[in-house]
């Protein structure tokens, strides 16, 4: 096990930058994701972390010591890729065997037949054998040591390239989107037994992928990635109900937080799309700013007003327990995304006029440039003033 630390990173080709300046400390025995669009650099980071890349700038270190001019073998990493790299003409024992043989075989020893005949190969050839089984059968994938990637499924080909990793015994396992050739059924699965296969082992994970259901549901912290930058690293609650940036707010949840434009009326309250809402914010009267609202943040309401919106519903999506409501607002362009309980709203039909409630203390909000403005406190120590009837 070891820690990783990355200091001042940077990348670039010709003229794209592609990693900016990226600094980031990841602790011995973390679960740590990438998380990011396509082309945000996080694959880059990872293959420069491994030794593949060398990056323009900037330092990596692995286990406290500097690994920069070190080759990929010697840096202690096993990586998994998204393709898998499985050689085809390669049983499933042999594939897995290869980096011990490769490690602890020399040239001389790794001819076919001749090899074995040497001294010591024997033995060590037999050690080999029985740790790529006993990996094996921890992976589930004991009886399939004879096939070949062929004869082999989407989720099997992805144990076995977990496999090849884990019978190194690395201080750090890297993983660059190992789950996106599989189906959305068995991606839920292998999600749950790398997680599990993390815990067992308590090794060092470093996780890139785009998929946010992956990051928020694997990591001990998730690093968020735009444009080469990092915008934020904290444990995935945090990022989800708290996010630093409205870049964040915005790449994290499903469905897509609402975010609503607003003006600060007097301390207490804001005016947001026909409404008023009580919130206590660092700014001034007539402060222009943008409200994020996530749709579970909704509840049903009798009548519109102070704390209500009010609009038509456009569409409805039904997901079994919840409801996606889509409600156009008088003045906003994009129509609002409510997620409601089914069982509660079970006549909500499309054209219906809807008010929807929402939680003051929910609501995220952020300047104009998408810096988070943090709601200041009241006299009484909450972060919300209740609502004044009537204020308009």
């Amino acid at each position: 096990m070891a820690s990783v630390r990355l200091d001042d990173i940077r990348r670039a080709y010709g003229q794209t930058s592609v990693l900016r300046g990226v600094s980031l400390s990841i602790s011995d025995g973390e679960f740590l994701t990438l998380l990011g669009p396509s082309g945000c650099g996080k694959s880059t980071l990872l293959r420069i972390l491994a030794g593949l890349e060398v990056q323009d700038a900037g330092s990596v270190a692995i286990g406290g010591q500097a690994v920069d001019g070190l080759r990929p073998k010697r840096r202690d990493v096993a990586m998994v890729f998204q393709s898998y790299a499985l050689y085809p003409h390669m049983t499933v024992a042999a594939t897995m065997a290869l980096p011990l043989r490769m490690r602890r075989l020399s040239a001389l020893q790794r001819v076919p037949l001749l090899g074995r005949l040497l001294p010591g190969t024997a033995g060590t050839i037999d050690a080999i054998d029985a740790e790529v089984a006993r990996t094996a059968k921890s992976l589930g994938i004991g009886h399939l040591l004879a096939r070949k990637p062929g004869q082999l499924s989407g989720g099997q080909r992805q144990r076995v390239a977990v496999g090849r990793a884990m019978v190194r015994h690395p201080a750090v396992f890297l993983m660059d989107e190992p789950l996106s050739n599989l189906d959305a059924k068995l991606r839920v699965q292998m999600r749950t037994e790398i997680k599990e296969l993390h815990k067992r082992l308590g090794t060092t994970f470093v996780y890139v992928t785009h998929d946010q259901a992956e990051a928020m549901t694997l990591s001990d912290r998730v690093a968020v990635m735009l444009d080469g930058e990092l915008l934020q690293v904290a444990p995935p609650q945090q990022i989800y109900a708290d996010p630093d940036d409205r870049r964040v707010a915005e790449f994290i949840g499903s469905p897509k937080i609402n975010m609503l434009d607003g003006v600060v009326r007097e301390r207490g309250l804001i005016d947001v799309a026909g409404s008023t809402l009580a919130i206590e914010a660092d700014a001034l009267a007539g402060t222009q700013l943008t409200l994020g609202i996530r749709p579970e943040a909704f509840h049903l309401a009798d009548h519109g007003g102070p704390g209500a919106f009010t609009g038509v519903v456009r569409m409805i999506e039904h997901m079994g327990s919840d409801l996606f409501v889509h409600l156009d607002l008088a003045g906003v362009d994009q129509p609002l995304i409510a997620r409601l309980l089914a069982e509660r709203a079970p006549d909500i039909g499309a054209g219906q006029t809807l008010h929807l409630g929402v939680r003051p203390d929910r609501a995220l909000l952020f300047t104009c440039a998408g810096r988070r403005l943090r709601r200041s406190a009241s006299p009484s120590g909450a972060s919300v003033t209740p609502i004044r009837e009537g204020v308009r």
